[in-house]
């Protein structure tokens, strides 16, 4: 059975401008104490400052899966040498599978990448669709893909379509960082409400004070 068509959102979605991330700290200053000592601490947030491709972003993410920020580095530095410039599906689509295996992937996220690219260039997978959508139908769209799971669409609604009000749940380091800040038994979920809508950015500042503990 055929799935129904997502619709885009009845308003544009909003991103995650200079201005906006202003509004945004302030906003969770006067909401959160805590909140408040993590904006003076790491200042500015920086989310609307990454201009990544979406290709290359999900890219990224997929060699990324389960792997140390270093090793995923190394790989996806060795798979961008692979393709031709600019790094596009139909590069990678050029890409033998045996050299992507070569660079460091396994099987698996070989096959994820190369249908991912497949489905961008078929155009089954449209990027200018998915800014349109709402965040929920964003990730039912990006979770249709072979190897895009939850956590990594939420990931590319926050860093490359800079949405401001994605809550990770599934994330272990802002798990981490909210025991850490508010105490071992607090809930994220509830925690989170009074971020909103601008949980994307709290997200940001939780991630900042995993990387200073």
């Amino acid at each position: 059975m055929k799935k129904p068509a997502l619709e885009p959102a009845a308003l544009p979605p909003l991103v995650l401008t200079s201005d906006r991330l202003r509004l945004a700290e302030r906003h969770l200053s006067q909401a959160d104490r805590v909140m408040a000592k993590l904006v003076r601490t790491h200042g500015n947030c920086r989310l609307a400052a990454r201009k990544n491709q979406p290709f290359h972003a999900l890219t990224s993410a997929i060699i990324s899966q389960q792997l140390s920020a270093k090793a995923a580095a190394t790989i996806a530095a060795r798979v961008a040498q692979l393709a031709p410039r600019p790094f596009t599906a139909e590069a990678m689509l050029s890409v033998a599978a045996e050299n992507l295996r070569a660079a460091g992937l396994s099987s698996a996220k070989t096959r994820y990448i190369h249908e991912l690219a497949r489905r961008v260039v078929d155009d089954d997978l449209d990027f200018g669709r998915i800014r349109k959508l709402g965040d929920e139908a964003a990730i039912a769209a990006l979770t249709e893909v072979p190897g895009i799971g939850r956590w990594t669409a939420e990931m590319f609604l926050i860093f490359t379509l800079r949405r401001p009000d994605i809550l990770s749940l599934g994330d272990a380091g802002l798990a981490r960082s909210v025991r850490l800040l508010y105490g071992e038994m607090a809930e994220m979920q509830r925690v989170a409400e009074r971020w909103r809508p601008y949980r994307s950015v709290a997200c940001w500042y939780l991630w900042r004070h995993l990387d200073n503990d």
